[in-house]
């Protein structure tokens, strides 16, 4: 009851916010964390722009960006509950209801391009089992955005072994990334991706895990100053829309949020490769200095890595021996 109150509380903050849309029959409301200028800002833009002039001005997308009305891990509560229409949230904040989410963190399961996109497809036996069960949480799932491969960042020189990360504090944004932080010998610290930027200022934590888009939309280079390109998890996010709402809606407006959607996705998905290229170079270019890993160390982070396989096995259920077996055949 606590968490419908607060949502319905801030369901009526948005009512009084979000007046420019009166005319139209239909109002999307969605939720980012991250700045309207970083790619996924860039994305919700563009989908935003299909759906408008598709509807003809029948359909309005209103779009509150940087956390200023949820933190990623308030997303999955606030659509569900219908407290916002729309939004974007890291795959992973559905772990708590949905453990087999987390197959994209196992470590280095999905080590090329090829892999992912296979896992990602709409409707591939990874993510098609986990699509369905994410209704059950009163969202559907829209379209998934990429975010590239999982890096560590830190300060004074990179982390190149595991022995690099015993005894220290590490963020995570995610409970199976923490456990492969524990699993290196360090001290995993759940931290949103909107509060990163002040923990690495403060010395909340000593290393970091991010996409390197996201340095550079946070302009993280300005609290790190060294990226090691481990690659040891593949970051999702994904769009989802309260299954309520969603059900409500003419099925003429259905198809045209499903159309912009698929735009969307394949857009975000096929720039991935132009878009990590490009945050590595404005690091580079900000002071950061890039450490790739030799075969060498990242077998090291493969073989403490073993403990999280199992503990994946053990609380992922039918689900996730389900997906687990599908991205296995990759």
């Amino acid at each position: 009851m606590k968490a419908f109150t607060w949502a319905l509380g801030a369901a009526m903050a948005l009512g009084m916010t979000a007046g420019s849309s009166f005319a139209a029959d239909t109002t999307l409301r969605i939720s980012l964390q991250l700045p309207l200028t970083s790619h996924l800002g860039q994305n919700l833009t563009l989908f935003k722009k299909e759906v408008e002039k598709n509807s003809n001005g029948d359909i309005a997308v209103e779009i509150y960006d940087s956390a200023q009305l949820y933190k990623d891990k308030e997303v999955p509560a606030a659509v569900g509950a219908g407290a916002i229409e729309m939004g974007v949230a890291s795959l992973t904040r559905y772990v708590g209801d949905i453990p087999a989410v987390d197959i994209f963190y196992q470590p280095f399961l999905f080590d090329t391009e090829d892999k992912v996109r296979a896992a990602v497809a709409p409707g591939s036996p990874v993510r098609g089992p986990l699509d369905e069960a994410i209704k059950d949480t009163g969202s559907t799932v829209l379209w998934w955005q990429a975010y590239g491969g999982a890096i560590m960042l830190s300060q004074d020189g990179p982390i190149k072994t595991p022995e690099d990360m015993k005894g220290k504090k590490v963020r995570v944004f995610g409970k199976t990334l923490g456990d492969f932080v524990t699993a290196a010998g360090g001290a995993p610290t759940l931290i949103s991706g909107s509060e990163q930027y002040l923990a690495y200022q403060r010395g909340t934590v000593d290393i970091g895990m991010t996409g390197v888009s996201g340095v550079k939309s946070r302009k993280l280079w300005e609290v790190m100053d060294t990226i090691t390109v481990t690659n040891h998890a593949d970051i999702e996010f994904i769009v989802v829309v309260n299954t309520d709402f969603w059900n409500g809606l003419p099925d003429a407006h259905k198809e045209i949020i499903q159309a912009a959607a698929l735009t969307a996705e394949n857009d975000v998905r096929d720039r991935m490769s132009q878009i990590e290229a490009g945050a590595y170079a404005a690091a580079e270019e900000n002071g950061m200095s890039v450490y790739r890993p030799t075969a060498e160390e990242i077998s090291a982070w493969r073989a403490v890595s073993q403990p999280v396989y199992d503990a994946y096995g053990e609380k992922a259920g039918d689900l996730g021996k389900q997906v687990m077996d599908a991205a296995q055949k990759l």
